[in-house]
């Protein structure tokens, strides 16, 4: 199984959670419905090197992708998803992106 990290108001998120949707080899994890599930979010993104650029560029590293493997990625194509298009909403504080 696939687990994914998100939130429900980011759009990259609601993008590939409607993707998988009903499909059981992924579970979707919102991380702002419960502060354990933001902790478990947390531990994972202050150790791991695979969020130092969203880091760098003040993203929170979501939608994150666990794989069954046990590997991280944010690419959702490497968890057989497929990417938001870039249409001009945007979740960073500088207005850049999400």
């Amino acid at each position: 199984m696939i687990t994914i990290y998100g939130m429900s108001t980011c759009p990259d998120c609601t993008y590939v959670e409607e993707q998988v949707n009903g499909d059981n080899r992924y579970k979707v994890i919102d991380i702002g419905l419960h502060v354990r599930d933001l902790k478990a979010f947390l531990k994972l993104r202050d150790h791991n090197p695979v969020f130092d650029e969203a880091k760098k560029a003040g993203a929170a590293g979501i939608p994150c992708f666990v794989l069954e493997d046990g590997s991280v990625t944010l690419i959702p194509e490497e968890a057989g998803l497929q990417s938001r298009p870039i249409e001009g909403i945007a979740c960073n504080i500088d207005g850049s992106g999400c």
